[in-house]
């Protein structure tokens, strides 16, 4: 490619990144349906088997911050097409798995993908005129929830009539075809930061976010008091500390904390955390929901292929509502889409009060609450991107999402504390009770109006002449250049 060929299409652009988004994002809900069978597929403990959910977890918090920040340095479509490799790796491994060593090791690969969402949103402002670049970035970053809504309804379907290998074969299929679309389709442009990668920053964040991470989601397993979890709460505290020193010093850090620190950087982070909490509260709750049995006086009974399909049309509502959210954004602020998308997600849990009964109703109650995430989700790219430098968007949006991926984790936890330590018995099973279930949805909403309030608070930077810079307006679509990507 060379200066003289076409601007890019913008929808042909942010086409591609969608689909390159919801297969991703595919990544995440594909062994869901499985999970309940993997010790026996496995030959292995449960306990043993859910490090096929924690290796992705893990592996695409760690390499997501470092994966945006090559993305900023190297460029951004090769980054791209980087994270298809392990994608395509990580499906052929577990396509090929008949134990749980080398599962693990293949979720881990796929977990690595994921840094594809913020580095397809981040290259949108690199490629989209100001007026596209709102609604490219509000249905990117909504791919998360139709990859997801996508993803439980197909692969229960393929693990119910099928063999459960066929799922990966088909991922990697995907994720193949998601490469040949990037290398064909997304303009090569060239990278905005100068420097080198922090080795030692990549490091000592990945080592502190693994002791994090891994003390959060393993703690009721190990016990909040053992040793264990202490201790490695007590690591990740002294790394993470030790790691902020040493990228306030570093020429080229792997994270600009002083640019990190800006008030509408630091707000949206933490706003992005308890967003990510609020919006995973539901997404553990109403599957459990569905599929208890109908003799509980709570559970509705549904098979888990028929659990997928009730919960899809909550996350194709996100693609649906994310040009609003755009819109919404245009008229007035992101920050203004934000707070509005945390109190729809407040309204959507406490409707579940009076609705959480029925099977429609607590579809309606899916459908309010991700359509708060769609505009949430949509609104906070745009407030990282409208604070930092052109040279830096990648690796801000990676930490944004590895802020979403941290309130995530923290809600598991939370939430599974919650529904373990409030039960009821069905014959010789123990199960979450009703009010397990409403106690999960009250605490939801309020960390939802928790979110709305942190967005509020967020100072908007003021622009040259003197306008809210609550949007990445400073945008220049490049025309593409050789050099990257070829």
């Amino acid at each position: 490619m060379d200066g003289s060929q076409p601007a890019p299409r913008p929808g042909v652009v942010v086409g591609v990144l969608a689909v390159a988004g919801i297969v991703a994002a595919l990544m995440q809900t594909l062994i869901v349906p499985l999970i309940g069978a993997l010790p026996t597929l496995l030959h292995t403990s449960a306990d043993n088997a859910s490090w096929a959910v924690t290796a992705t977890l893990l592996a695409a918090a760690v390499t997501t911050p470092a994966i945006g920040r090559l993305a900023d340095l190297y460029g951004k479509k090769r980054m791209l097409l980087v994270c298809t490799v392990p994608l395509v790796a990580g499906s052929v491994v577990c396509a090929t798995a008949g134990s749980l060593a080398p599962m693990i090791v293949g979720r881990g690969l796929q977990g690595m993908g994921s840094g594809m969402i913020p580095i397809g949103i981040s290259i949108l402002r690199d490629l989209l005129p100001p007026e596209r670049l709102g609604a490219g970035i509000a249905l990117i970053s909504s791919s998360l929830g139709i990859g997801g809504a996508l993803g439980l309804p197909i692969s229960a379907a393929v693990a119910q009539h099928a063999n459960w290998h066929v799922l990966f074969w088909a991922a990697g299929v995907l994720s193949l075809i998601v490469a040949g679309l990037v290398q064909a389709l997304i303009p090569a442009v060239p990278p905005r930061a100068t420097g080198r990668f922090d080795v030692p920053g990549a490091l000592g964040l990945g080592a502190g976010l693994v002791c994090l991470l891994l003390a959060i989601s393993k703690g009721a397993d190990w016990g909040w008091g053992s040793g264990t979890t202490l201790g490695l709460f007590g690591v990740a505290v002294v790394v993470l500390l030790i790691w902020g020193w040493w990228e306030l010093r570093c020429a080229s850090p792997l994270v600009d904390l002083r640019v990190t620190a800006r008030g509408q950087v630091l707000l949206t982070n933490a706003a992005s955390v308890v967003v990510g909490f609020a919006m995973y509260a539901a997404a553990l709750i109403t599957p459990q929901l569905l599929q208890l049995p109908k003799a509980t006086g709570y559970g509705l009974g549904q098979s888990m292929q028929a659990a997928g399909l009730w919960m899809a049309p909550a996350g194709l509502m996100m693609m649906l509502v994310s040009p609003f959210g755009a819109k919404l954004s245009a008229a007035r602020t992101p920050k203004t889409t934000l707070v509005v998308g945390s109190l729809v997600i407040a309204a959507g849990y406490g409707s579940s009060v009076a609705l959480m009964g029925s099977v429609w109703g607590l579809l309606a109650v899916s459908i309010v609450i991700n359509s708060g995430v769609a505009l949430a989700y949509g609104a906070m790219p745009a407030l990282i991107m409208g604070a930092v430098p052109l040279s830096e968007t990648g690796s801000a949006n990676s930490f944004n999402t590895l802020m979403r991926s941290i309130g995530t984790t923290l809600s598991a936890a939370v939430v599974g504390v919650v529904l373990s330590h409030m039960t009821t018995h069905l014959g010789a099973f123990t199960l979450p009770s009703r009010e397990g279930f409403r106690t999960g949805m009250l605490i939801g909403c309020g960390v939802a109006v928790v979110a709305a309030a942190v967005a509020a608070c967020i100072p908007l930077r003021r622009s040259a002449a003197g306008t809210d810079a609550g949007a990445p307006n400073d945008v220049t679509p490049v025309p593409a250049q050789a050099g990257e990507g070829h």
